[in-house]
């Protein structure tokens, strides 16, 4: 199994929230597993969306918002610290430590600090909720890593785990703890000043966002996956569900709804992929400035993320990357794939091919429990680099 991204959720403050009847002797333990694990995740986690993006107008209007909520709730000021991700993907988490996280394509599908205002209070509803440790444990339990192909996928210059897989571990609550986060961040939001129908509208344009991302060629269907919604309640419940909890506070119209100023926090913001990373369009990646492209295999799911492109099928069976490396002066291609491109596996039948023009190489590699299909092409002292891992 591809490494998987230990993303916890959300937090409240800078501690750990325990279940209550977790005995002393077992909380420091815990404790420090879970803030050992915080720590290691934001590493992993930037370099699997992109890094970090700066938007300093977006990242005011967020902090406001986030202490706004903050004193409205636990009132833990100053105990969250947000990112802003640089991912069109639609997402927002945060790890158990306090540290909140954002895509820029979640930024730009909100309209207004009320919409805004609720997705951050869903997210740390889960922390008050206690479902981000209960959903901690569960993955500090998992023992589905595969160190073979965790250097398929692993960044080596960075240390960083990126897969496809990872992101779609991000929304593993359950149906019944979404529902509860929904409810709690409906009276969070009024209680911060905000107006509370603002949940309704953010859930309605999501589902909106994601009915075109599905339509025609705009999303294969193993795309749709990664999409926010994929492991949540059905969006006409969640919207009918905040609707009824907004009425129960008041009629429409009451709470902040600042449209003018949360798109002028937002306006310059990237929409889309990052043109520098290439455009992926279902199974198919395009880098017009490297004049690169590929077609991924059936049923696989593919990512831009920095500095490489990787996948995984649909059952996780099959995981790919392709990325690129400085060939050292003294080295051929095929003595660089000789070398040992992947530590542990052993690579033969090596044949040159000539591809587009450029020399290139072929090659087989297997360990333990994975085989490997090897793809080098050289153009100058760079390697473009493509692997397809494949259990058995």
């Amino acid at each position: 199994m591809v490494p998987t991204l230990l993303l916890l959720g959300c937090a409240g403050d800078q501690s750990i929230l325990l279940p209550p009847q977790a005995s002393e002797g077992e909380i420091a333990p815990r404790v420090s597993t879970l803030q050992r694990a915080s720590a290691s995740e934001h590493q992993r986690l930037l370099s699997a969306f992109g890094g970090e993006y700066r938007a300093p107008k977006a990242r005011a209007q967020l902090d406001e918002v986030v202490q706004r909520l903050a004193k409205a709730g636990d009132g833990q000021i100053g105990a969250y610290e947000i990112t802003i991700l640089n991912s069109p993907a639609v997402n927002a988490f945060a790890l158990p430590n306090g540290r909140l996280y954002v895509t820029r394509g979640l930024l730009a599908l909100a309209n207004d600090t009320a919409e805004i205002a609720s997705v951050l209070a869903h997210e740390i509803a889960h922390v008050t909720a206690q479902h981000a440790v209960e959903r901690a444990e569960r993955e500090l339990e998992s023992a589905l890593v595969s160190q073979v192909v965790a250097q398929v996928l692993n960044d080596p210059q960075q240390g960083a785990a990126v897969s496809a897989v990872s992101k779609l571990s991000l929304a593993k609550f359950s149906r019944q703890q979404e529902l509860d986060a929904d409810q709690i961040s409906v009276r969070n939001i009024a209680r911060a000043g905000y107006d509370p129908y603002g949940a309704g509208r953010f859930l309605a344009a999501l589902g909106r966002n994601t009915a075109f991302r599905n339509s025609g060629q705009n999303q294969s269907a193993d795309d749709k996956r990664l999409d926010m919604l994929s492991s949540h309640p059905q969006t006409p419940e969640r919207i009918a569900a905040v609707t009824a909890a907004a009425r129960q506070i008041g009629a429409p119209g009451i709470g902040e709804r600042d449209s003018g100023r949360w798109l002028a926090a937002i306006d310059g913001l990237a929409y889309g992929d990052e043109p520098r990373d290439g455009v992926v369009r279902g199974r198919r990646y395009v880098n017009s400035a490297l004049r690169i492209g590929f077609t991924a295999p059936e049923g696989f799911s593919l990512e831009a993320a920095r500095d490489m492109v990787i996948g995984v099928s649909a059952n996780g069976s099959q995981a790919l990357r392709f990325d690129s490396v400085t060939l050292k002066a003294d080295q051929t291609l095929q003595s660089y794939v000789a070398a040992g491109w992947i530590e542990g596996v052993e690579t033969t039948a090596i044949e040159p091919l000539d591809i587009a023009g450029q020399p290139g190489v072929i090659a087989v590699g297997k360990g333990t429990d994975w085989t490997f299909r090897l793809a080098a092409v050289q153009a100058g002292n760079r390697v473009y680099r493509f692997i397809l891992a494949a259990k058995g």
